[in-house]
């Protein structure tokens, strides 16, 4: 049992979480989105990969909460950054402050140097709460969409470019593709077996709809694909251009394929997170996509 467990309102409980436990949390998350959004992008498999995240040891970084009915009403995990959940039903009776209060006492028993939070920007009381504890905003994300009426015709390739999905046996040079055009912005590099975890040994990874651009044998582009049929769309995981390749058409040739591929499987609409680190709004924008909600991230130093 973690040292610091949370002050909770009367008439809750609260535990780490184990494995056995990603059902559950799904049910919790996918109420959250179902009320705030009407649809569920969140999957089995994302909730599993977050737990498994290098470092993390359920048993002091995460929490779990049961009403006294046994019904899970809020949960949360802190590793290096934090997530804080609470069922729609069980709102303003404080959990949120009190896991919050947490996930700020754990981080600094780790010996963290700050917290990262995402919170939906229509989360205006979420929002309110971490600012008055001293969170400042970081980098907006956007959720883009695609939606498709008549099956995408993808532009011809560049000079030299070829594309075909994603095969059995791709994934290492995936991952090294990716991880090196991330290292521009995102804070630390994935090991394979991160990586893996949040793409393709995922569940809802989808090959035939992920799309690879090669010159010669050599991949220098990658769009990996989810399919998420909760939400009844596709969804685009990571979107990755070698440098030296970039501004010559490949991002949006690959984004194409996909978009095809994905509405050949009967999807209508597809989407992607993006944020304004990344500096690739103007890229999705430009392909089609268009805004459909954002959420902040939220740093706190400590």
């Amino acid at each position: 049992m973690p040292d610091l467990m949370p002050l909770l309102p009367p008439g809750y409980e609260g535990r780490p979480a184990t494995a056995d436990d990603v059902a559950a949390i799904h049910g919790l998350i996918a109420a959250c989105e179902r009320e705030r959004n009407g649809r569920v992008h969140a999957d089995p498999g994302g909730i599993a990969a977050d737990l498994g995240r290098p470092g993390m040891v359920m048993e002091s970084d995460t929490v779990l909460i049961h009403d006294q009915a046994g019904h899970v009403a809020a949960w949360a995990w802190v590793n290096r950054r934090s997530e804080v959940d609470v069922h729609p039903e069980h709102r303003g009776r404080g959990l949120g402050a009190a896991l919050l209060e947490w996930a700020e006492r754990r981080a600094r028993q780790a010996g963290d140097e700050r917290i990262v939070q995402t919170v939906p920007d229509d989360d205006v009381h979420a929002g309110a709460l971490l600012c008055s504890r001293g969170y400042e905003r970081l980098v907006t994300s956007w959720l883009l969409e695609f939606v498709m009426s008549d099956e995408p015709m993808p532009p011809e390739p560049p000079t030299g470019i070829t594309v075909r999905p994603f095969r059995q046996g791709d994934e290492h040079d995936a991952h090294v593709l990716i991880e090196d055009a991330f290292d521009e912005w995102q804070p630390r590099r994935k090991s394979y077996e991160e990586w893996a975890q949040h793409t393709v040994e995922r569940p809802a990874f989808a090959p035939t709809m992920s799309a690879l651009a090669f010159v010669g044998d050599h991949m220098v582009g990658a769009a990996m694909s989810l399919d998420l049929p909760e939400a009844g769309e596709g969804y685009i995981e990571q979107v990755a251009v070698h440098r030296d390749h970039r501004n010559r058409g490949v991002a949006r040739l690959l984004l194409i394929h996909a978009f095809r591929a994905f509405h050949r499987q009967g999807r209508r609409t597809c989407t992607l997170w993006t944020h304004s680190d990344t500096d690739a709004l103007a890229l999705y924008l430009h392909v089609g996509m268009e805004i459909g909600r954002s959420s902040t991230v939220f740093r706190k130093e400590l």
